[in-house]
């Protein structure tokens, strides 16, 4: 009975509800962008509809912060990547102006691939090593004060709920910016939503916000050391079932 309701639930409330906020937000940070503050529109419109999302999809929110971070300067957030609504969790709970680095075909979404473009995300072929050179040139041109870069180093989602290898992009981005990085651990959207499916299971969800780490010093030298101690902070917060 429970689940013929939660299905019921998501056909007649959660998905139109979702479908309209998510035209509405597109169409806002359109217009908000080509005639004003691109840095204000491009944030609080997402950010309020992510929070929107969480909520419709009867979840329980819980943000431990474990580091102060100053909302006028720039970081390079490194999360797990855990499932669909790790976008909306971060965007909706980081509480940082921030853009993201997101594979190429989002750009193919109705409303939100433009939006997201207008708004300067950047978009990157992950299958283009040309493609993902220039993207540290994109993302200096995007950055402004205070905005700061989101991206995922595992490039894709998880299959299994166990975190993936780190790739190097982001921490050359980091590196070439001189940007701290911020370790974020994402737990529960992989049990909210299942890869392939768009049925939704209601449940927890935990961001954890750890501390700046510095990238001064960084080289191609202690790179591969620099990517495994990020990786075990954000590992370290990692329910147990997901470690």
């Amino acid at each position: 009975m429970k689940k013929i309701l939660l299905f019921l639930y998501q056909l007649f409330i959660f998905a139109p509800v979702f479908l309209l906020a998510t035209i509405i937000t597109a169409v806002t940070v359109m217009i908000g962008c080509l005639t004003g503050n691109r840095k204000f529109w491009g944030y609080y419109p997402p950010h309020y509809w992510s929070k929107l999302a969480c909520r419709l999809a009867l979840c329980r929110i819980k943000v431990i912060r474990k580091g102060v971070l100053d909302p006028d300067k720039s970081y390079v957030f490194i999360p797990n990547h855990q499932g669909a609504f790790d976008i909306f969790l971060i965007y909706g709970y980081l509480n940082q102006n921030i853009k993201w680095v997101q594979k190429q075909e989002l750009r193919k979404i109705p409303f939100v691939g433009k939006a997201s473009e207008i708004a300067g995300h950047v978009f990157v072929d992950q299958k283009n090593l040309k493609s993902m050179k220039d993207t540290i040139t994109k993302t200096e041109a995007q950055l402004d004060k205070g905005s700061s870069m989101v991206i995922f180093p595992e490039g894709a989602r998880t299959y299994t709920g166990k975190m993936g290898r780190f790739k190097r992009g982001a921490f050359v981005i980091a590196k070439e910016m001189n940007l701290e990085i911020v370790p974020l651990t994402v737990n529960g959207p992989f049990d909210l939503m299942k890869i392939n499916t768009y049925l939704i299971n209601p449940c927890k969800l935990e961001l954890i916000v750890h501390e700046p780490v510095s990238t001064a010093g960084l080289t191609e030298d202690n790179m591969p050391e620099f990517i495994n101690r990020c990786r075990e902070i954000v590992h370290s917060g990692l329910w147990e079932k997901y470690k």
